[in-house]
């Protein structure tokens, strides 16, 4: 997963689709997360871009998509942000909103 900084977030964000994980090291549901975020991001890191935005180390982006809680992902489609999903999800559930939000793009 690409780390990002205040610095490279708008650069990050280009591309088809890319899903930020909005996470804190103290943050226990962001831990618990993470295994099922790598395990998607090996099944589908040819198709979406997986990049972690840490929220200690700046408040503006978190607040510029309206992150209240973590773990939070967002789904940028061509640096756009097009929907926040909030809470901790399984593999196979995070697998099921990929395969959905891919075919929205192929449909």
């Amino acid at each position: 997963m690409i780390e990002a900084s205040v610095a490279n977030f708008d650069e990050l964000t280009t591309g088809p689709m890319t899903v930020v994980d909005f996470w804190a090291p103290w943050c226990g549901p962001c831990k618990m997360m993470a295994p099922a975020l790598s395990a998607v991001e090996q099944k589908y890191g040819d198709q979406i871009k997986f990049v972690k935005f840490n929220v200690d180390d700046d408040k503006s982006i978190p607040q510029r998509y309206k992150v209240m809680s973590m773990p939070s992902l967002v789904l940028f489609r061509d640096g756009q942000a097009k929907e926040k999903v909030t809470g901790l999800y399984n593999a196979s559930q995070l697998s099921h909103y990929f395969d959905r939000k891919l075919a929205e793009t192929t449909a």
